[in-house]
């Protein structure tokens, strides 16, 4: 009786884990992995680490070699091997070895399809100059750094103010060399809502790189093959020694398209929780492929390799005859740079508003760790609340230190379908150089089951904009020190020191809506709830303080 023939196209998280998932389930079986590219597995989200020499081996970005799969698990792994078609009547694959040109089929009981994705590279003029760069492959970094090595580059320019546009920038800031950073979108990190997303800006400029938003490349100018400058759809001119693009990613979809499997709304290979496509003997996994967003239950297409692993491995052990779940992912993911840290998990308020959930926002800004032991910094905290169940759909935080191990927290609580109720008991470590006695996570469990109690009522720093601009009848209320107040302040604010608010009570007008604020929050709630106990009735704190409102740190 002949082995089960198990075919892999594509290495890298998907295909890798793939191939040494469905050796363990299956001794026997002979297991063969086409990867196009030089290198079968290796270790893409370090790439602007090592172009930035924060790592230096280029070897530690290898995680294994095709002859370390074939040592340790028999797999043969054919590199510079591109698959070009599937001819699914007949279960084989047309492959061109890229080296010699020679073109040969190859025969499957089962087939998996990890052919990722593509960086996004524009056509527009000058694209391809020799000083403009991808950051997806170790090649890539290899051309960058060579580049490096060859020039004297001191101006960059960064086009894409995503997670591996804001890596890149503190890679090339660790360089020496100044960096401007362009975003189409209306704020860095497009995942992340704006008022989050502000605060890393902020922070960067700081650092000294140049933010632009809402502007995007329209043509680079070049000279003797190598750009020179920059040109945005604003008019405004960029000179630059060297560019990188970090764009996005497209997933790569030709092969599944001309086979004929059914691609979704998404724009993902389509997939079943087995990770099988329409063709059961066909499985797919990684970035190409749709799954189920655990927060909205809907497709989506999540590509990061934390999810691309997991389906991996499902693929593979179900190709192999296991019987493997993949549920989905909720897209938990985090980013450092120049010292900041930005974690998402779940659904920001956007994404909330777009799926068409009732909703509430609730921020926070705690100290990592007790304000007593040395060291402690503020963890920005926004969490996204259903109203009528008070289920956790998501949360960011942004910060210095602490922010990983608090989305953590935040992204389990989610995948359990916690309430923020069940935050304000999670008995989580404390020691003072760790934490709080009241963590930043319980702490915001605390705010956020205030807000669902009906204790209080909130307002976003972008509602209350809206209601200014709009020149709305309210009373707005500055609760802090008069020495706060006069640093800075919202306009048509009046100063009512929480500590003196009692005193005072006859001088508001109780039929009027009334806004406070604070810095942070906490003196805003504290003075909501001495008016609502006072008659008062439409009050509002707002939520995250002037800290949120206006991007201050």
């Amino acid at each position: 009786m002949s082995s089960l023939k198990i075919v892999i196209v594509g290495g890298v998280a998907g295909g890798a884990s793939a191939a040494a998932k469905a050796r363990r389930v299956n001794e026997s079986a002979e297991i063969t992995m086409f990867e196009r590219g030089p290198y079968v597995s290796f270790a893409n989200c370090g790439l602007p680490y090592y172009v930035g020499n924060t790592i230096v081996d280029r070897n530690d970005l290898l995680l294994q070699t095709p002859e370390k799969f074939w040592k340790r698990f028999r797999i043969t792994v054919k590199i510079r091997h591109e698959v070009l078609s599937i001819h699914r009547p007949e279960r084989t694959v047309a492959v061109k070895n890229l080296e010699s040109g020679e073109t040969f089929d190859v025969t499957y009981d089962k087939l998996i399809l990890a052919p990722g994705a593509g960086a996004v590279v524009p056509e527009i003029p000058g694209i391809h100059a020799r000083n403009i760069f991808t950051v997806k492959t170790v090649p890539d970094s290899d051309a960058i750094k060579q580049f490096l090595a060859n020039h004297r580059a001191k101006r960059a320019l960064v086009v894409g103010g995503g997670f591996i546009g804001l890596e890149t920038a503190e890679a090339l800031m660790n360089l020496g060399m100044t960096v401007t950073l362009v975003e189409l979108a209306p704020q860095i990190l497009p995942p992340f809502d704006k008022d989050m997303a502000m605060l890393m800006a902020v922070h960067l400029q700081e650092q000294g790189v140049n933010i632009i938003v809402g502007d995007a490349v329209t043509v680079f100018h070049t000279k003797d093959g190598l750009a020179e400058e920059a040109e945005l759809e604003s008019g405004t001119r960029l000179p630059c020694d060297l560019a990188i693009l970090s764009i996005g990613v497209r997933p790569e979809l030709k092969l599944a398209k001309d086979a004929g499997l059914a691609i979704g709304e998404s724009g993902g290979i389509v997939v079943n929780e087995y990770q099988q496509t329409i063709d059961p003997n066909i499985y797919a996994a990684g970035d190409a492929v749709e799954i189920v967003h655990l927060v909205t239950g809907k497709p989506a297409r999540i590509p990061l390799a934390g999810p691309a692993n997991k389906q991996g491995r499902v693929a593979g052990a179900n190709a192999a005859g296991g019987h493997l779940k993949f549920p989905g992912a909720i897209g938990t993911a985090i980013v450092e740079s120049l010292g900041m840290m930005a974690a998402k998990t779940g659904l920001s308020e956007r994404e909330a508003q777009s799926q068409g959930f009732n909703f509430f926002v609730s921020v926070t800004h705690p100290l990592d760790h007790a304000d007593y032991y040395p060291g402690a910094e503020a963890l920005h905290m926004k969490l996204i609340v259903e109203k009528t169940t008070g289920r956790l759909l998501g949360a960011q935080i942004i910060g210095e230190q602490g922010v990983d191990k608090r989305i953590d927290v935040l992204a389990t609580a989610i995948s359990a379908r916690m309430t923020v109720e069940g935050l304000e008991h999670l008995d989580l470590a404390y020691a003072p150089q760790f934490s709080s006695a009241k963590g930043p996570v319980i702490m915001a469990g605390f705010v956020a089951a205030n807000i669902l109690r009906g204790e209080v009522q909130t307002m976003t720093g972008e509602e209350l904009q809206k209601k200014l601009a709009a020149k709305e009848p309210l009373q707005l209320l500055d609760v802090r020190t008069q020495a706060e107040f006069h640093e800075t302040h919202i306009p048509q604010a009046w100063l009512i020191p929480v500590d003196e608010l009692r005193d005072h009570l006859d001088d508001l007008d109780q039929t009027k809506e009334t806004i406070v604020y604070c810095r942070v929050g906490l003196r805003g709630y504290q003075a909501c709830r001495i008016l609502l106990q006072h008659g008062f009735q439409k009050v509002y704190n707002l939520t995250g303080g002037i800290l949120s409102f206006n991007g201050k740190k």
